[in-house]
């Protein structure tokens, strides 16, 4: 690596040589050994200023045997195996269709964010997080590591069904396709009665919840043969209007149109950095009763490089 321009040294000595370098900056997150030779590990950083909250969102971690190595969001569902128990379950591998690695180490950065931000009120400390990837990914799957800790054998893939609970996955009805999450006893009496098949509660095969999702092939089989008799949409009105969780399997041009959407707000307009009109989903949570608006535009490409630097 060559000498900061800024200030000759091996490494730039403050932040603001560190803005202005043009040594080699990673084209991603950078890993903790290419921090510290920039001069910009946690440590240096925090020597600064005692207050900071310095949070790193990492592949790995700041230390093991992986703390340097690349990493990505379909590699930290592969690491993590979420993608080991994702799709049917003699299919080939296959990744969430959204990226969950990534928001779900973002969401835990900035929970900790915030709570570290509340202590450094406090203490007048300053605090380094570590946020891993692979360790947040791995952290969501409970019902998988709980799993594996009380039986020792590794969670298989079960399509849209739940290993714990059923029925409580996706349906073929006359047209379509529907869930349904119908996960505690009472929920399936219910079920039953809509389905107009009191003889399924006395099968001894789905007489408990843990027996039911034992035998849930068997279980998805008789209720698709009742679900053939009737639109996707019918049947979703009766078990919704009885109080069973379901709804049919949205592509997002119906999502982005839904009544609940459009009611809560969470599409909203929003002009482009080069004058376009479009839309965009918002923050959807609300304070008060009222959500964050958008408040400004996408910036076009180093438009505040300026007033970032000075």
């Amino acid at each position: 690596m060559s000498p900061c321009p800024c200030c000759a040294s091996p490494t730039p000595s403050k932040p603001s040589c560190a803005r202005r370098c043009s040594g080699p900056f990673p084209s991603r997150q950078p890993r903790p050994r290419q921090l510290a030779a920039l001069g910009l590990s946690p440590a240096q950083m925090m020597a600064w200023n005692p207050r900071l909250v310095v949070v790193s969102v990492s592949d790995f971690g700041q230390s093991g045997p992986y703390a340097d190595y690349a990493g990505s969001d379909l590699v930290h569902q592969a690491m993590s195996g979420i993608m080991s128990v994702t799709g049917e379950p003699d299919g080939a591998p296959v990744k969430c269709g959204v990226p969950v690695a990534d928001f779900t180490a973002g969401l835990y950065g900035a929970m900790s964010i915030c709570a570290q931000l509340r202590a450094v009120a406090q203490t007048g400390k300053g605090v380094h997080i570590d946020v891993p990837m692979m360790g947040t990914s791995l952290a969501i799957a409970a019902l998988q590591t709980s799993e594996y800790f009380g039986v020792g054998k590794d969670p298989v893939k079960l399509g849209s069904a739940h290993p714990r609970n059923a029925p409580y996955q996706a349906f073929k009805a006359k047209d379509d396709y529907l869930v349904m999450a119908a996960g505690t006893q009472a929920l399936w009496e219910t079920v039953c009665q809509i389905l107009k098949s009191p003889e399924l509660l006395k099968d001894e095969r789905f007489t408990s919840t843990a027996l039911r999702a034992k035998n849930q092939i068997a279980l998805k089989e008789l209720i698709e043969v009742i679900l053939q008799k009737d639109t996707a949409a019918n049947w979703i009105a009766q078990f919704s209007q009885a109080g069973v969780p379901c709804c049919p399997i949205n592509q997002y041009s119906a999502v982005l149109n839904d009544p609940q959407t459009l009611a809560m707000g969470w599409v909203q307009p929003m002009v482009m950095a080069n004058g376009q009109q479009t839309k965009t989903v918002i923050n959807p949570i609300k304070f008060n009763g009222t959500t964050a608006p958008i408040e400004r535009r996408p910036p076009r490409l180093g438009e505040h490089n300026s007033e970032i630097v000075e």
